[in-house]
């Protein structure tokens, strides 16, 4: 028997609203239903005010869809259509906080320290630059995680090679997948390759809450976030929920690419979250039959721009077949070609990155409002 939008609809007439009374199914605040299978997805509207007193509205719609035979995850945001408040109404609520301070983000338990590696705009190699600094990080001794935060383009699975489901550790908590000594989740574990994942901003912060804090992290000395490309809602969602302890930027050569590489910086510096560095990704490339270079892209752009905005260069990283190959194939170069000279590079940049690290403090990054 297959699930159909009348039988979630059905589960929710007992889910009762705080306010009213009413049903959640009768109020007509439910939407977007997607229904894949035993997976089932779907929002719940609110006004941006009920946030907070809605949360047990969402949970108990996800316990009463679970319930439902043949059911096997839900995921139910919560999503705002009112517009946020002015930067001056925030900054009056800020003034009425105790000392006037924005409230500290809470880290993942178990995770000393999280990092962001973030680029201005895709296509610029910024998960497979993730993936493998996540490897070299591990190289070098430490206890490693990645999340890819990136909802609608998720890549990880694919480059670390990983294929099945997350299983449930207890109630809601999920074990992250594991792959070369790394611990790994995705939103490409929950829903097919193929599914669009047609959310507004809202569900896709629900997606990246849960993620942090429903995956059975355990301990671990660094969490890698592979973030969306851009400056948008999951940069600040990431920024807000937890205390970053830095970014890596990642570009490529050219104009265009820095443009939108300086939109990033100035980004996770108006939150106060520390510049790790720029990588300059696909710097140049050596043909494999003739050994000549070529600058395709240009070459030295982003160490100029990090000399520029005062910010450390991690180091190039070259444009060659062997890294796409391995990256297609779910062996990230790293952990396949360990002697490699481009995995040399990435085992510099994760050295740069470690010893960033070490002087790196967790106190909460504060939202500047100007």
């Amino acid at each position: 028997m297959s699930l159909s939008q009348a039988d979630i609809l059905r589960a929710l007439e007992l889910v009762k609203l705080p306010a009213s009374g009413q049903s959640l199914a009768a109020s007509g605040r439910v939407a977007d239903i997607l229904i894949d299978g035993g997976k089932v997805i779907f929002a719940i509207g609110i006004d941006a005010t009920e946030a907070h007193a809605m949360e047990p509205v969402r949970r108990a719609a996800e316990s009463a869809v679970g319930g439902l035979p043949g059911v096997t995850q839900v995921l139910v945001g919560l999503t705002a259509d009112k517009a946020p408040a002015s930067a001056g109404m925030q900054a009056r609520q800020q003034a009425h906080r105790p000392g006037g301070a924005p409230p500290k983000p809470a880290g993942v338990p178990g995770v000393r320290q999280i990092i962001a590696v973030a680029s201005g705009k895709g296509g610029v190699g910024k998960s497979t630059t993730a993936a493998n600094l996540a490897v070299a990080l591990a190289t070098l001794g430490l206890k490693v995680g990645v999340l890819d935060s990136d909802i609608y383009g998720p890549s990880m699975p694919k480059i670390f090679g990983i294929a099945g489901k997350p299983q449930i550790v207890s109630g809601r908590t999920l074990a992250p997948m594991e792959a070369y000594g790394l611990k790994v989740m995705s939103i490409g574990f929950l829903v097919d390759e193929e599914t669009p994942m047609i959310w507004r901003g809202p569900m896709v912060i629900s997606a990246i809450t849960q993620m942090l804090r429903e995956v059975a992290w355990g301990d671990l000395d660094v969490l890698v976030v592979d973030m969306p490309p851009g400056t948008g809602d999951a940069q600040l969602t990431m920024a807000q929920q937890v205390p970053l302890a830095g970014a890596v930027i990642v570009s490529t050569p050219q104009d265009l690419a820095l443009l939108d590489a300086r939109r990033g910086v100035a980004m996770f510096r108006k939150v106060a979250v520390p510049i790790l560095g720029l990588v300059e990704n696909m710097s140049y490339f050596i043909c494999p039959e003739c050994g000549h270079r070529s600058d395709i892209f240009a070459h030295g752009g982003a160490r100029h721009e990090a000399e520029r905005l005062g910010v450390p260069f991690l180091g190039e990283i070259p444009l060659a077949m062997p890294i796409r190959e391995t990256s297609d194939g779910g062996r990230p170069i790293v952990a396949s070609e360990p002697q490699s000279a481009h995995a040399k590079a990435y085992l510099a940049l994760a050295r740069q990155v470690q010893a960033s690290l070490g002087g790196a403090t967790r106190a909460a990054p504060r939202i500047v409002i100007e």
